[in-house]
This record gives C-alpha cells, structure tokens and sequence, in this order.
C-alpha cells in the first residue's frame, strides 16, 4: 500500500498471524502484490521457550489448562483455506524445495499469495 508497484515478502509465526489474518483480505481486496509465509509449527513455541528459560515448563508449574493454551493444534488452524476463503492463492509445503517452488511461483505471478510453511517445534529442543 504504502509502495505501489514493489514486491513484498511478509514472513511471520502461525501463533502471530492469528493476529493479524485480516491483512490477507486486504491483500486480496487491493490486489497487492505481498507473499506471505508463515512459519507453521502448531504452537506458540515463543512463549513455551520463555517458560523453559524461567524454570516454569513443567505441568504443573503454570498448570495443565495454561500449558494448552500454548497449542494451535486444537482445534487445528487451516491458514490455506482461511487465505483462499479471503481470495488468496493458497499452498501448503512442508520441505525446503517445495517451499523454494512455491517462493519463485508466488513471485512470478503478481498478486497476493500466501505459504503455510510447516515447521517442527522448536521448544522440544530448547533448552
């Protein structure tokens, strides 16, 4: 919006898109030219590390409910038909290469695209 006539490449975490999906529809609606990846691990693994780096990880310390709500998984987040629901080419990849095919695909053809990117978590080897 603010640059007419450039590429843009938005790449953000499944836990933060939740706050701003919205940007997908404007995307759609005025046509931008914005690819966006999320990074797709099904969990707000940022605050399940900060928890570990405080001692606080176990379930019991911040208690079961809490630890769940830490989890995308349930129930689970489709970001490629939320995207499409929005007007927005859509593909999940779940390897290096197809995310590579995917980039050079969504930049050969102007408009909006989005890139469900999945991840393994990260938490599980934090320490």
């Amino acid at each position: 919006v603010a640059a007419p006539g450039k590429s843009v490449l938005s790449l953000q975490a499944d836990g933060s898109a939740m706050y701003t999906v919205c940007a997908l529809w404007t995307q759609a609606r005025e046509n931008l030219d914005v690819t966006t990846v999320i990074f797709d691990n099904g969990a707000y693994d940022i605050l399940r590390i900060e928890l570990q780096r405080v001692g606080a990880a176990s379930a019991a310390t911040p208690g079961p409910k809490a630890l769940a709500l830490l989890d995308l998984g349930s129930p689970a987040i489709d970001f490629v038909k939320i995207a499409e629901g929005m007007g927005v080419p859509a593909r999940r990849v779940t390897t290096a290469e197809e995310l590579a095919a995917a980039l050079a695909g969504a930049f050969a053809e102007p408009g909006p695209h989005l890139i469900d990117a999945v991840v393994p978590s990260l938490a599980l080897t934090a320490g």
